[in-house]
């Protein structure tokens, strides 16, 4: 137990690191968005994002798993 660490603490810390990656990757990117929330996006990135999203709705391109593009991108380096 690091020191000033509570038990309450230690005993989430050890929950939270039996959650699978993808679980832990959300609780870190909620965890930290509580701290310090994003900064408002600009006008031109709210249209890109509202453009991409309408194409996915549209059925124009398909969306893949983050696991399975990190896994593509890492197979070179094996």
């Amino acid at each position: 137990m690091e020191p000033g660490m509570s038990s309450t603490l230690e005993e989430l810390t050890a929950q939270a690191l039996d959650l699978p990656p993808e679980q832990r990757a959300v609780l870190a990117e909620t965890l930290l968005e509580s701290i310090e929330p994003a900064p408002p996006l600009s006008p031109e990135w709210e249209a890109e994002i509202a453009q991409r999203i309408a194409e996915v709705d549209r059925g124009e391109v398909t969306c893949r798993p983050w696991s399975e593009v990190m896994q593509e991108l890492r197979a070179p380096y094996r």
